[in-house]
């Protein structure tokens, strides 16, 4: 037999309340699992049919309600539960990848600028210290110079040099500039 109420308590963190029934007898306790599953949190006045059964220590509770107040869920038609559990579409994935793209683009271009001037200006600082400290004076070979780097400066820097042999950039291989890594 069904019977009409309304709720007229309930507790949301425990999930459960009580109805009042329309025929004035004492409160029927309600569990969440009662509800119909249709994504929808009861609500305190929300008018409820019900069923009751006698659970095995004896107290009542309500069963099978429904909520004749609440427009009916259309088999095929997706409840709010569901609609959480989807994954989500193609443009909501695509657009957080674009905008972390182009922020790391920016953020690289504005590294990049930052940096380059200052390492130009040690780059060139080094040069112009060599070539101070060095001037073409005439020699030609790597039995006149005294290190590597004062091989190199009149490599690249004085006309009729002959202490590149085999033509790869480094100069006076065999005495100063030894070193794979020497230039």
């Amino acid at each position: 037999m069904r019977i009409e109420g309304t709720l007229a308590r309930w507790n949301d963190d425990r999930g459960f309340g009580f109805i009042t029934s329309a025929e004035r007898g004492p409160e029927v306790f309600v569990h969440i699992s009662a509800f119909p599953r249709d994504g929808r949190r009861p609500m305190i006045g929300e008018r409820l049919t019900f069923e009751i059964e006698t659970d095995s220590s004896g107290k009542k509770r309500a069963k099978n309600l429904l909520c004749p107040g609440r427009p009916p869920v259309r088999p095929g038609s997706p409840s709010v539960s569901r609609r959480r559990s989807e994954k989500p579409g193609l443009f909501s994935r695509v657009i957080p990848l674009v905008v972390f793209v182009g922020l790391a683009l920016y953020g690289y271009s504005e590294y990049t600028r930052r940096v380059t001037p200052r390492t130009a200006v040690a780059t060139q600082s080094s040069d112009q210290a060599a070539s101070s400290a060095f001037h073409c004076d005439g020699r030609t070979y790597c039995s006149q110079m005294t290190s590597c780097a004062e091989a190199t400066f009149f490599l690249r820097n004085c006309p009729n040099v002959q202490m590149d042999g085999n033509n790869d950039g480094v100069p006076c291989e065999q005495q100063w500039c030894t070193s794979p890594l020497a230039k």
